[in-house]
């Protein structure tokens, strides 16, 4: 078997269970221990997994956040990438949503040729449009200072107040049993009321994103449009069930 497909093997074991065991990954994919321990920890690296006595478990991150400048340098590139890729979606005239992530933070740069109208709750996001002269709302509310992202019951009614075509949000976790999630409920309610209010929602999520489950329930992973840099192990299980776009 290619280590690809061991790969995607165990993610789908750790998706249906939770825990997988070594040896009975030694024994499934028939495969030598060394073999299996390598596997397991290319995938810790990656953070799709985290390695236990006799084998590993789903990724969990319930409480944690990184900061808005250590979410920014990470994984940049694919940002940039998923960034450009979701621009390509837009129409003339579109109202679109951007959320408070730094991968939504990405598109800004491509929107200077579109005539679009934007509502955000990111303070950067806000900046940025500024400075491009691009028509936008910022809601009000609390200043959450880790994420720069306005949140909050103010935020939620504040947003009430419009309609979207389409809605570009940020996730922090992606998994097939839990779904979308985030490590703060205020902001996956901000992200919950941008989905009722969008005709079309897309997650932008880079490879960091899945296989992970915090601890405030955003969606169902299969309730929305996914966009991430390109199709790898770590996407497979999860085509059969919800669309993934591709960054050409």
């Amino acid at each position: 078997m290619l280590t690809d497909e061991r790969h995607q093997y165990i993610l789908r074991r750790l998706n249906e269970s939770g825990v997988v065991k070594s040896v009975d990954l030694i024994e499934s994919l028939d495969c030598s221990e060394s073999t299996i321990r390598r596997d397991l920890a290319y995938l810790e690296e990656k953070g799709h997994l985290l390695r236990i006595h006799g084998g590993a478990k789903l990724n969990a991150t319930f409480g944690t956040e990184l900061t808005y400048q250590e979410k920014t340098i990470k994984n940049s590139q694919q940002k940039k990438n998923i960034g450009r890729h979701a621009v390509s979606l837009l129409e003339e005239h579109d109202v679109i949503y951007l959320d408070a992530g730094t991968t939504t933070l990405e598109m800004i740069p491509f929107l200077t040729n579109l005539s679009v109208t934007v509502v955000t709750n990111g303070i950067a996001h806000a900046s940025m449009l500024a400075d491009r002269q691009i028509e936008a709302y910022l809601v009000g509310g609390k200043l959450k200072h880790s994420t720069k992202a306005m949140v909050g019951a103010p935020s939620q009614h504040s947003l009430m107040n419009y309609q979207f075509t389409k809605a570009f949000l940020g996730v922090d976790s992606i998994d097939m049993t839990y779904g979308c999630t985030t490590p703060d409920p205020e902001e996956a309610s901000m992200k919950q009321l941008a989905i009722e209010r969008a005709s079309d929602t897309y997650f932008l999520a880079d490879d960091s994103k899945w296989n992970k489950v915090s601890f405030a329930k955003i969606c169902d992973f299969s309730d929305v449009t996914f966009i991430t840099d390109k199709l790898s192990t770590i996407h497979q299980p999860y085509l059969n069930h919800t669309t993934i776009l591709e960054v050409d």
